[in-house]
């Protein structure tokens, strides 16, 4: 007799998402983007100011990213810490000196580095042309979806990070497929317009394309004005 075993795929309906999310009230890196992350299979963000250290922080502990097995899209802002820009011009541009990318000697850096090769994490650069939009990112919206194919919205009103901890208070509104089909839709299509350059008042360009064209810029007062 051939016994078929079932093979358990995790799935965002078994964490128990609440609508809303404050740090003042619950640890939420703890309670929505640490089993958010686990489980996911995809990852959209629109985030004002990116960090190498957030990029890390997700390769070196999700398996699911470190083992090539989840993907990231991100639109994010063209202000940059130093440390920042300087890396991500060597990780990105194609057209560096391959000898500087195997000089990178931090375990960390490189596992963020392969995942940029291998087409597991795409970056886009958005720059603001109104002055309706504060900052350069129209929406502070990320998008989790999983292997069976349901997926988590939400708005964050943090300006910089993925969820990571930095001390500073944090609010999200959460929005699911299963729960708040319409919204959530509206939010993909949100992502998706920014992301192919079809959102009013903002520009958005490759990260190669805005480096060359002298887009990006170091900020060094990023820590103060997040």
């Amino acid at each position: 007799m051939v016994i078929l075993r079932t093979v358990h795929v995790a799935s965002f309906m078994s964490i128990g998402l609440k609508e809303e999310y404050r740090s003042d009230e619950v640890d939420i890196q703890k309670y929505f983007f640490a089993p958010c992350y686990s489980m996911c299979a995809e990852y959209d963000r629109c985030v004002e100011y990116l960090s190498i250290d957030t990029l890390t922080t997700i390769f070196g502990t999700y398996d699911n990213f470190r083992r090539g097995r989840a993907k990231m899209r991100i639109v994010t802002g063209h202000k940059f810490r130093p440390v920042d820009l300087d890396l991500l011009v060597v990780l990105l541009s194609k057209s560096r000196n391959p000898f500087e990318r195997r000089n990178i000697r931090d375990d960390k850096i490189r596992l963020v580095r392969r995942a940029f090769e291998r087409g597991q994490i795409e970056l886009k650069i958005a720059i603001s042309n109104s002055q309706m939009i504060d900052g350069s990112i129209p929406e502070r919206l990320g998008i989790f979806r999983d292997s069976r194919g349901h997926a988590v919205a939400y708005i964050s009103s943090a300006k910089s990070s993925f969820g990571m901890k930095g001390g500073r208070f944090e609010s999200i509104d959460v929005y699911t497929s299963w729960g708040d089909a319409g919204r959530v839709r509206r939010k993909k299509m949100a992502f998706e317009n920014l992301w192919r350059n079809k959102m009013p008042y903002t520009d958005v360009y490759e990260f190669e394309h805005a480096a060359q064209k002298g887009f990006l810029k170091y900020w060094t007062d990023w820590v103060v004005h997040e």
